[in-house]
C-alpha cells in the first residue's frame, strides 16, 4: 500500500522538528561541533522535504483525476 504524500510530508516534518530540538540540546551541552553542524543540516533537509511533499499533496489535490 502506498503512502501518501501528505503523510511522508508530516513524517519528515516531524523528524526536522526533532533533529532541530537535538541540534539545541547539543549548542547547549558542547556547544557547536561537527555533530550539531551534522543534526542542523539533516533537520533543514527533513523540514524543507516536508514542506515540499506537503504542497505536493495539496496540488494533487486541486486538479481531480481524469
Amino acid at each position: 500500500m502506498r503512502q501518501s504524500p501528505l503523510f511522508s510530508g508530516i513524517i519528515y516534518f516531524l523528524l526536522g522538528v526533532l533533529f532541530t530540538y537535538f541540534a539545541i540540546q547539543d549548542v547547549q551541552d558542547d556547544g557547536w561541533g561537527f555533530f550539531t553542524y551534522l543534526l542542523v543540516l539533516l533537520a533543514t533537509f527533513d523540514v524543507a522535504s516536508g514542506l515540499k511533499m506537503v504542497g505536493f499533496h495539496f496540488r494533487i489535490k486541486k486538479h481531480p483525476k481524469r
